[in-house]
């Protein structure tokens, strides 16, 4: 038996008519463009684990930061927000799936249905993580930075040493300052917004109130946040230069700066890639309702949007286990 192929079925299978390894071209460039995505994200993670890596010691502990639920103010829920989050994308995958399926089987009516859903799905999640944002963002409780640019929180040693927010301790002066800007000050400097307290309020109030301590940034062996002495937390309170409320780009009141620079750039780039998602699905909507595929007699343009919200579901399954889980 000859081994050799022929110049004449190489060119059938490669002459822009076939279908080599019986995909599509379209197919077979949406498996090139999820390759090349996944090892861009795959080079974030790697980043975020180093840098978790080298200030373990410093990181904060995700049950502590992402503990809100929508219409449920001062309610402890640690990760429950989070956990919808992740079952309404996985379930929006398993929609998709059943779309994809209805095509294979040229039922319209079944794939705008699962098509719908699918959207709904992903917009509630852009929709949520854009909660998560805002309110990782604004904050919850404040704290101060100290020269060495450390973080350091406040807790209540009367109330089992549970954390306790600046507005609960600390009253603000009747003074007025206007928040510097190019337009007022320097032309080339602008001020970031200003803390709801100054230095010497944070400092007054819990000077004058024995029942605060501090607690630091570092975690000791059990993973907790260690509190200090009173002697030892006066002595930190002396050294603070900034108050910081929420977090940002420069400063995070939850711990080490480096974890909201992660977050917002990792979550946000996942993000974008939903939102993308979302729009895309919209459209091929939009051609299934008015029969685009229907006349062409195939839907193998749902199954190529399926591909990517499918590896936009699994990236976020690794994304959820590095911020939230470990």
């Amino acid at each position: 038996m000859s081994s050799i192929i022929s110049s004449a079925e190489v060119q059938n299978d490669w002459d822009g008519g076939g279908k080599p390894l019986k995909a599509s071209y379209g197919k077979l460039m949406m498996w090139f463009f999820i390759v090349s995505d996944a090892l861009t994200f795959s080079g974030f993670l790697v980043s975020y684990g180093f840098a978790r890596f080298k200030h373990i010691d410093s990181w904060p502990i995700a049950d502590e930061v992402f503990t809100h639920f929508p219409f449920l103010h001062g309610v402890d829920a640690p990760m429950y927000y989070v956990a919808l989050m992740t079952f309404i994308l996985i379930f929006s995958s398993v929609t998709m799936v059943l779309a994809v399926d209805a095509g294979h089987s040229n039922n319209k009516n079944k794939v705008a249905f699962y098509m719908l859903l699918t959207i709904v799905g992903g917009a509630v999640f852009v929709g949520s993580q854009a909660w998560e944002w805002a309110n990782f963002i604004r904050g919850e409780y404040g704290a101060l930075e100290t020269k060495g640019g450390q973080i350091i929180q406040f807790v209540d040693s009367e109330n089992s040493n549970k954390r306790i927010a600046l507005k609960d301790f600390v009253v603000a002066n009747p003074k007025f300052r206007e928040q510097h800007q190019s337009s007022n000050g320097l032309w080339y400097r602008d001020e970031s917004s200003l803390p709801s307290f100054t230095i010497d309020e944070v400092s007054q109030a819990f000077f004058s109130n024995p029942n605060l301590l501090v607690r630091s940034e570092k975690i000791n062996e059990k993973g907790k946040k260690i509190i200090l002495s009173r002697e030892e937390s006066i002595e930190k309170v002396s050294q603070a230069v900034y108050v910081v409320e929420g977090a940002n780009l420069i400063r995070n009141e939850y711990g080490n700066r480096l974890f909201a620079d992660f977050f917002f750039f990792i979550t946000g780039f996942h993000g974008f890639h939903v939102f993308s998602g979302v729009v895309i699905n919209f459209i091929i909507f939009l051609n299934v309702i008015l029969g685009t595929y229907e006349k062409r007699g195939h839907y193998e343009m749902v199954e190529k949007v399926g591909l990517y919200w499918h590896f936009v579901d699994l990236v976020w399954v690794f994304v959820f286990t590095f911020f939230y889980l470990v």
